[in-house]
C-alpha cells in the first residue's frame, strides 16, 4: 500500500505534501523530528489527511497534482473530512 499524505503544523497552518509506503512509520519520523529539512524546521508533525492506493504510480503521480495546487484546494480537501484539522495519527497506528 502506498500512501499520500498531508501534514500540517497547527490548524490551518504551514503545510507539507508527501508519499510513503509505510504511512505510521514515516509519520513517526516527523514527529521524532528524524526528517530534516522543511517540516523540521517547521515543526509540521500532524497528519492532517491521507489517501492510500496499491500503484505506486498513481501516488507519486497524485503527490504531484496535489502539490501543484493552490492552498485553498489544498484546505478544502484537508477540511472535507477533517473539518477540525485534528491530527489523525492515532488513527492509524
Amino acid at each position: 500500500m502506498y500512501f499520500v499524505y498531508i501534514l500540517a503544523n497547527k490548524y490551518n497552518g504551514t503545510i507539507y505534501i508527501g508519499k510513503t509506503y509505510d504511512l505510521p512509520l514515516r509519520v513517526s519520523q516527523h514527529k521524532e523530528g528524524i526528517v530534516k529539512g522543511f517540516t523540521k524546521k517547521f515543526g509540521i508533525n500532524k497528519l492532517v489527511y491521507f489517501e492510500a492506493t496499491e500503484i505506486v504510480y498513481a501516488a507519486v503521480t497524485r503527490e504531484r497534482q496535489m502539490k501543484e495546487w493552490k492552498r485553498d484546494w489544498k484546505v478544502q480537501l484537508i477540511e472535507k473530512d477533517n473539518p477540525e484539522w485534528r491530527d489523525l495519527y492515532e488513527d492509524i497506528v
